[in-house]
């Protein structure tokens, strides 16, 4: 018998996900599926790419059912999230995917989100510098939220190595469609996204930079100060995150930079500093959980500039997530999961 693993939102793309990753883990088992408005439909009506479920039905989300696995998965939006996990039995280990428990200062909360502040738990995020021995011993941890992990990986190690200035970071970053979750909409239509490239949420307005401002702060000792603008692409998965900060004193080089991320994850299983010179690309990270990388320093700007490529739902929500349970439960990190991608 495997570890119980429930998931609360298992109708969204997200929990779709969680879904196909924990079928084919090694140790996990699929526990209660919940998915709240859709309770009583088949599984398999929303995700039919996942046949082994035929005959499965969505069930409501009961806190005393979903907290009878051994873990759970809530991959739900945030009051839906914080109310579940709030009711959900003490002793159940849980993995939220939503906003909910990231942040640790609740004027930033209040700034970004019309509910009270929540609570904080451990940032579960593996690649951050003693991230993984707070993961192994928690039993309620926020995974990051998709920008702002390919934002944190990509300029955590120039500003842990004094590299690049954290008070001066612009980022621009093109997210597929899924990212926007599953519910109807009428800038999600395909006649509406096919062919266009379109910004939203811009000049400070996106929730995920003090999530993106908190992490980086930690990683360099200074007030990180970010500057965000997301785009939505017309691709159903991926992230495309262009990230730049003013180079520090003394003008860093190229090499620097690429050394710097070299050597921050040289032992990291699922992050790939690619070969010099070549730029990642969404395509080659879909299906997976691994994150590109890619550094130059632009001396005309006065800039560095990192751009990483990650699967939105993958190393940028259910992926990460599994990374994190693998922590919490004792399992190998890179159980039931790929550093792979699919192509074309």
């Amino acid at each position: 018998m495997g570890v119980r693993a429930a998931v609360a939102g298992a109708s969204g793309y997200t929990g779709g996900e969680l879904l196909r990753l924990i079928l084919g883990h090694p140790s996990l088992e699929l526990g209660p599926v919940a998915a709240g408005s859709s309770a009583g439909a088949p599984v398999t009506s929303v995700h039919p790419q996942l046949p082994e479920l035929a005959g499965h039905a969505l069930g409501p989300a009961d806190p005393d059912l979903l907290g009878s696995a051994d873990l759970v998965f809530l991959a739900l939006p945030p009051a839906e999230s914080a109310a579940l996990a709030a009711a959900l039995p003490s002793h159940a280990a849980v993995v939220d995917l939503s906003a909910s428990f990231r942040l640790a200062d609740p004027g930033d909360w209040s700034s970004y989100y019309p509910t009270p502040h929540p609570g904080t738990w451990t940032y579960g995020l593996p690649e951050l510098p003693g991230a993984r021995k707070r993961i192994r011993s928690a039993r309620r941890v926020a995974s990051p939220g998709c920008y702002a992990t390919a934002a944190i990986v990509a300029l955590a190690p120039l500003l842990a190595a004094g590299l690049a200035d954290p008070q001066d970071i612009v980022i621009v970053a093109a997210s597929g469609t899924s990212g926007a979750g599953r519910r109807p909409a009428g800038a999600l239509l395909a006649t509406e996204v096919m062919g266009a490239v379109s910004a939203y949420q811009v000049g400070g307005t996106h929730r995920h930079i003090p999530e993106m401002e908190q992490a980086l702060a930690g990683v360099g000792g200074q007030r990180a100060t970010i500057s965000f603008t997301p785009l939505l692409a017309p691709m159903p998965r991926g992230i495309l995150a262009t990230c730049t900060a003013r180079l520090a004193p003394g003008q860093p080089s190229h090499q620097h930079l690429r050394a710097a991320l070299a050597t921050a994850y040289r032992d990291e299983p699922f992050v790939h500093v690619l070969p010099d010179g070549q730029w990642p690309t969404t395509a080659a990270t879909a299906g997976s959980n691994a994150l590109h990388l890619q550094a130059a320093a632009d001396p005309h700007a006065g800039r560095a500039v990192v751009v990483a490529a990650l699967d939105n739902l993958g190393k940028g929500a259910a992926g990460q997530a599994i990374q994190a349970a693998n922590l919490m439960l004792g399992l190998p990190e890179t159980a039931g999961l790929t550093a792979l991608g699919i192509a074309p």
